[in-house]
C-alpha cells in the first residue's frame, strides 16, 4: 500500500473517532502515525520540473502576500511599495512573485505579491505547493482576504498548516536529548491533558525509543509531534481584509471579529494604509537603534533595524564582525538605561529608539 493511501485511511479513522478521554490515547498514536507517513513520503517524492518561485532575500525583512485569485493582492502591492504589478479584474492575473519594497520607519521591508492560493494548494493543485514553498522563507505573511468571501480564511489557513506553516504560534519549548538505551523518561513543568503513556507512544511512533523529555509549554497532540519532528516553520501574521468599503461599518467590525482579523483596509481606496504598514512594522518585532560618535550628536536620520530582544553583541555583530574583538564597552541613552549615557557590556538588551555609542580598542 502507497503511503498517500495509508495516511487517507488513518485520516478517515482519525475524522470518525470521537475525542474523548478514553479515545485521546488513540487519537495522539492515528495522529503520530499520520505525520510519520507524511514525512516519509515527503522524503520519497523526487522535485518535479517546470518553474519555481525563487524569491531573493534582500532589506530589514522579507514579507510575502498570501490569498486567493482576485482578492486585491498586486492592487494592495502597488498602494503601499514602490511596485506596479499588473491589475486586473479576473483571477490569476499575478503569474509570478512580483516584489516591491515598503519604507517604513527607517526600515527597507521587501514585500512579495505571490499567485492566488487554491483550495488543494499544499498538494500541488494550481502550483500550490511552489507558492508555499516561499512562505516557509519569508519573516512575515500577509494574509489577504476579501471581506465578502471570510470562508477562505479557514482554507488559506489549512493550506498554510498542511504545508508545516504555523501562523501566529510560538514552538513549544520541549527539551529533548536522545539516548542510546534506557527507554523514556519524560519530565513536565506544566499539566497536561494527555498521559505519559500517550506521550510515550506518539514518541515510539516517531522512532524515538531511548531519550530524556521535559515539557514546559501546554502542548496538545498536534504541537507535541510538531515540536518533537522539528520541521515546521512558525510564522507572524498579519490577517487583512481588503475591499472594506463594499461593505456597512457594523459588516466590516462584525466579519474581522468573527475571523479575529487585524485590520479591515480598501486597497483601491487607500483607506487604512498607514496603519497597515505600522502594523507589519510591528509584526516583524522591529526595533531602531541609533548610532553616535563620541563627542558628536546620534544620527538620527538612519536608525539601525534590529529585532525585540537584541543586546549589544546583535549590533556589534551586525555592523562589522571585528567589532565583538575590538569592543570595550558601550554608553546608551535610552528606554533601556538607568540613566544617560550609562556605561554598559555587550550582553545588555535594548529597546526601541535606544542611542548607543561604541567604544572599540
Amino acid at each position: 500500500m502507497e503511503y498517500s493511501d495509508r495516511v487517507k485511511e488513518f485520516e478517515e479513522e482519525l475524522k470518525n473517532t470521537k475525542y474523548n478521554k478514553k479515545t485521546q490515547h488513540a487519537i495522539g498514536l492515528l495522529k503520530a502515525k499520520i505525520s510519520n507517513l507524511k514525512k516519509k513520503e515527503s522524503g520519497q517524492k523526487k522535485a518535479g520540473g517546470g518553474k519555481g518561485y525563487s524569491i531573493k532575500k534582500s532589506g530589514d525583512a522579507t514579507v510575502v502576500m498570501v490569498g486567493f485569485p482576485s482578492v486585491g493582492k498586486s492592487t494592495l502591492l502597488n498602494a503601499i511599495t514602490n511596485q506596479e504589478s499588473e491589475v486586473a479584474g479576473y483571477d490569476f492575473t499575478t503569474l509570478d512573485a512580483i516584489p516591491g519594497l515598503l519604507e517604513y520607519g527607517g526600515a527597507k521591508i521587501q514585500i512579495f505579491d505571490l499567485p492566488g492560493l487554491v483550495e488543494g494548494a499544499a498538494s500541488g493543485t494550481g502550483r500550490g505547493k511552489e507558492v508555499l514553498a516561499v512562505v516557509r522563507n519569508a519573516d512575515l505573511c500577509l494574509i489577504i482576504l476579501d471581506i465578502n468571501k471570510p470562508e477562505q480564511f479557514d482554507i488559506v489557513k489549512n493550506e498554510l498548516y498542511v504545508t508545516g506553516v504555523r501562523i501566529n504560534e510560538y514552538l513549544p519549548d520541549i527539551r529533548l536529548r536522545k539516548k542510546a538505551k534506557g527507554g523514556l523518561l519524560i519530565g513536565k513543568t506544566v499539566p497536561l491533558k494527555m498521559s505519559d503513556e500517550t506521550l510515550k507512544g506518539i514518541l515510539r511512533e516517531l522512532g524515538i525509543n531511548n531519550a530524556e523529555i521535559l515539557i514546559r509549554t501546554k502542548v496538545d497532540e498536534d504541537q507535541f509531534i510538531d515540536a518533537i519532528e522539528g520541521n515546521k516553520k512558525y510564522l507572524n501574521a498579519v490577517v487583512i481584509l481588503n475591499k472594506g468599503d463594499s461593505v456597512s461599518g457594523v459588516k466590516a467590525k462584525e466579519i474581522s471579529k468573527k475571523i479575529n482579523a487585524d485590520i479591515v483596509i480598501s486597497a483601491d481606496k487607500k483607506i487604512n494604509l498607514e496603519r497597515l504598514k505600522k502594523l507589519i512594522f510591528e509584526k516583524l518585532n522591529f526595533i531602531r537603534i541609533y548610532l553616535k560618535e563620541p563627542g558628536k550628536e546620534a544620527d538620527m536620520d538612519e536608525p539601525l533595524i534590529m529585532k525585540k530582544g537584541c543586546n549589544i553583541q546583535d549590533v556589534c555583530e551586525k555592523l562589522h564582525r571585528d567589532f565583538i574583538n575590538k569592543f570595550r564597552f558601550t554608553r546608551v541613552w535610552g528606554k533601556s538605561a538607568k540613566f544617560a549615557g550609562q556605561r554598559l557590556m555587550l550582553n545588555h538588551k535594548l529597546k526601541d529608539k535606544d542611542i548607543i555609542e561604541l567604544h572599540l580598542n
